[in-house]
Formats: C-alpha cells, structure tokens, sequence
C-alpha cells in the first residue's frame, strides 16, 4: 500500500469554453467538479494503475464534505483528519480556441496545532503499514514550513521510501531531511537553489538522494548518484495541464515500489503525464492516449557529471546530421 499524504488538497471545478471573453459573459459548454490537489491526484492516478493507496490529509467544510463524498468510491483509502476550516476550491477555465487554460487556486484553510498534532499521530501509525509515502503540494496556513521534513523522518525511521513533491521553503526544508526521491518543476528548483545552475547540478545541491525534475514539453531528467537519466515524449497535445505533473509523481512511486529501473520508471511517468496534459479535465487520462505516449518516449542517459542539461539536450537528442529533434 501507497501512502498519500495531501496536506491542502482541493475541490477542482473546471469550465471548458469556446473562447474566453475576459470582458463579458462566458457560458462553459461543459462543467466538471472533482476531489483535487496534487496529493489527490497521486492517488486517484495510482488507483488507476491498480495500485492500493489510502489518502492521508486535512479537510473541512462543505467542499471538505464534497471532495470526501466524491472518492468515495475511487477505490482510494480515506484517512482524512478533519480541521475547523473550509477547505478550498480552484477553478479552472480552459479555453479551446486558443488551447490555453488558466488556472486560480484559492488560499488554504487555517490549521490550528491541535488538528495537525492529530493528524501527525494517525501519520505514525500509518507509515508502519506501508510500502512507500508521497508527500504532495502545498502546506496551509498555520503549518510549519518544516512539516515535510518531519514526515520524512518518521518514514525514515520506519524504513519506509519516501517522494516529496512540494515548492518553496517546505520543498528545501523537505528535501534536507534525505526522502528517497524528489521530484521538483524546472522553477521550483530554481527557487531553492544558487542561481546559475543547470538543472544537473541544481539537482545535485537540493538534495543528496535521487532528484526528478519536471522540464514541461521536454520532459525529465533524473539525476541519481553519478547517473543522468533524460525522457523526452513525443508529441504533446495540450489540453489541461493541472495534474499533469501529479501522474509523473504516481507513475515514479508505482515504479518505485515494484523495483522498476530509471528507464522504465520513466517512461512510466512520462506517458501517464503526457497522457493527464491532454485531457480536458484536470488530473484525468485516457489509457489509450498512455498507451500511445508509452510508445513514443525517447529515453537518453549520460554518466559525465560534468555536463549541463542544455548541452546533454542539444548532443544526446540530436539526429545523426545533428539536426535538433526536439520540435
């Protein structure tokens, strides 16, 4: 079993239009409201991969009690604590005329001490019953910046892997505590790291274990000890992003647990993530489209630690003319 940790998940309603109109009335052709947050959306995709995962975290209030009712029946565990506040809601318009979405995410609710000290003691006990932890997104108010790297420890000690998936103080604070794997943006690294580096080395400072960074259209690099692994897919048809990297976290854990290799782990995480960034709908895939994508991954590794992302980009991808692929 999974453990998903999803500290400020969310309620996602998302309205696809023809085309926007910023300065008057828009009427969505279509409306979705689903259980969200980057914790959430690891879980749901793992489910989907047909993997048991219970689903740890904070909620409350009306959209609390709706996000709870609606994964009911996933498949997913809950062990939800629940806390005083609302907790909060993202919208997300998606504009098919330009192929553009835009996303607003409202504030999470205010945590007191005593509701995170209750769910820090459900934590215990659950981390001894399970394969592996992912801790997703961001932290609410009244949370310590420091809150990921305490749940590190407690994996740690339990001999349990871990994945950190978070930005800011809490993805630097996270990433000191040793998790077994990180898995950070290109800007979310950059934010926490000397500026100047290329993501290698960048990678190297956040943390001494394995490091996955997502680089958009161009895909990952994993940096593990003196291994640089890159994935690249093929075509990306943009459709809603949000969630997008939520299914490379699942695909990196699912890998990580059934002792998969970096190439497979990534090519795993790389389809379920091209797949997610087509759908309309936020954090869902279709598993042709995985299917399709799975097929279509160039895979690339370089041992030389000294080489820039840029440079490994431009030499390792380029045809035999040295032409760029890349699109």
């Amino acid at each position: 079993m999974i453990l998903v940790v999803s500290l400020n998940p969310a309620l996602d309603i998302t309205h696809e239009v023809s085309s926007v109109d910023w300065a008057g009335v828009n009427r969505p052709r279509a409306v979705h409201v689903r259980s969200g947050g980057k914790g959430v959306n690891v879980a749901r995709t793992l489910r989907a991969l047909g993997t048991e995962v219970t689903l740890a975290g904070l909620a409350g209030g009306a959209a609390g009690d709706e996000l709870a009712d609606r994964l009911c029946e996933s498949g997913i565990k809950l062990a939800l604590t629940p806390i005083s506040g609302q907790t909060r809601r993202t919208f997300t318009v998606v504009d098919a005329g330009r192929k553009q979405a835009a996303l607003f995410n409202e504030p999470g609710p205010a945590i007191d001490t005593g509701e995170f000290a209750e769910f820090f003691a459900s934590y215990k006990k659950a981390v001894a019953e399970c394969s592996a932890v992912v801790l997703a997104g961001s932290l609410p108010r009244g949370v310590d910046a420091a809150a990921y790297a305490k749940l590190i420890e407690v994996a740690n000690v339990a001999g349990v892997p871990t994945i950190l998936d978070t930005s800011g103080e809490a993805l630097r604070l996270g990433a000191a505590a040793a998790p077994t794997l990180v898995k950070p943006n290109r800007d979310e690294l950059d934010a926490v790291t000397r500026p100047g580096l290329g993501v290698e080395q960048a990678a190297r400072e956040l943390s001494g274990g394995a490091v996955v960074v997502s680089l958009g259209t161009d895909g990952l690099m994993a940096v593990d000890g003196d291994q640089v692994w890159l994935a690249r897919p093929g075509e990306v048809v943009l459709g809603n992003a949000t969630g997008a990297g939520d299914a490379v976290v699942a695909g990196l854990a699912d890998g990580l647990v059934r002792g998969l290799d970096w190439p497979d782990r990534l090519r795993q995480a790389v389809a379920l993530g091209t797949a997610t960034v087509s759908s309309p709908v936020a954090g869902e895939y279709a598993a042709e489209a995985y299917h399709h994508h799975f097929a279509n991954i160039e895979i690339r590794k370089n041992d030389n630690r000294n080489i820039h992302f840029r440079d490994i980009c431009f030499r390792d991808m380029a045809g035999s003319d040295g032409a760029d692929r890349r699109g």
